[in-house]
């Protein structure tokens, strides 16, 4: 083993024994906070009645082995992937073409930025109007979360290469499908990765009020109709560990799905190395 492979698994096994010692601390501060009252006699202001991570934990594994909790999690993702799936096979395109013909820009890029101000849940209203579903509704509006996220950054990484690589493509005879296969698409594929993982977020944000607002997309119970629905259910409920219960699933999905378009990516651009 060499001396750099040494020096990066060190860094890597600090990095994570602190991430580690981070969520063990937030947990016993949480834990303390929320028994304060037990404790104490008296319950801090700022603690309210947030359960504590045990009671937490105990709730969780009971609705493990409950299959509503399950299908609350797919429907959720099946959600997520398709509105997210969507704004990249049409983002993606449109932002290379607003960013290569400027024809194309001045006809579009004004209504687009009209329209990219609007917070995705403003056009609840408007797709349960338009839509004859309301999962096509929950699904057009996280594609929407997505969707002016990933076309911005796409079209922000396109004008960001430098001119003279445009310009010494050029001197060699290169045809303009030369140029944008060559130059053009491989110096915006970092865009694309950091405008897919912030839109995924994104569209994590906007599923779960989609469904709140939607009641689930037609969801019958509180465990069957996405992550959303079962934490408004449980709100409604006043199950309030099973409310936290669904943040921190949702959370978990978050971060999971953008640490897996981050892998894809580095997986494409290899020559960028994180420091």
């Amino acid at each position: 083993m060499n001396r750099i492979t040494k020096i990066k698994r060190s860094i890597f096994s600090r990095s994570s024994l602190r991430a580690i010692i981070a969520i063990i601390v937030f947990l016993v501060l949480w834990e303390c906070g929320s028994r304060s009252k037990e404790w104490l006699g008296h319950s801090l202001p700022w603690i309210g009645l947030v359960p504590p991570p045990s009671a937490v934990v105990l709730v969780w594994m009971d609705l493990l082995g409950d299959s509503g909790y399950w299908e609350s999690w797919y429907l959720s993702t099946m959600r997520v992937m398709s509105g997210f799936v969507a704004a990249m096979i049409i983002g993606i395109p449109l932002g290379l073409m607003m960013a290569v013909s400027r024809t194309f820009n001045s006809i579009t890029f004004p209504t687009f930025e009209i329209l990219r101000p609007i917070p995705p849940l403003a056009w609840v209203p408007v797709a349960i109007i338009f839509w004859p579903t309301e999962e096509l509704s929950i699904a057009f509006v996280t594609f929407l979360g997505a969707f002016f996220t990933v076309v911005i950054n796409v079209l922000g990484g396109a004008k960001a290469i430098d001119m003279r690589f445009y310009q010494s493509a050029q001197a060699m005879g290169s045809s303009q499908w030369d140029i944008f296969r060559r130059v053009v698409l491989p110096a915006t594929i970092p865009s694309i990765v950091v405008g897919s993982s912030v839109g995924m977020g994104i569209t994590w944000n906007v599923v779960v009020a989609a469904e709140m607002i939607s009641g689930g997309g037609g969801g019958t119970s509180g465990t069957g109709g996405g992550l959303g629905f079962f934490i408004w259910n449980s709100y409604v409920g006043g199950s309030y560990e099973q409310i936290v219960v669904g943040m921190i699933s949702i959370g978990i999905a978050g971060y999971a799905s953008s640490e897996l378009l981050r892998g894809i990516g580095g997986f494409f651009t290899p020559w960028l190395k994180t420091r």
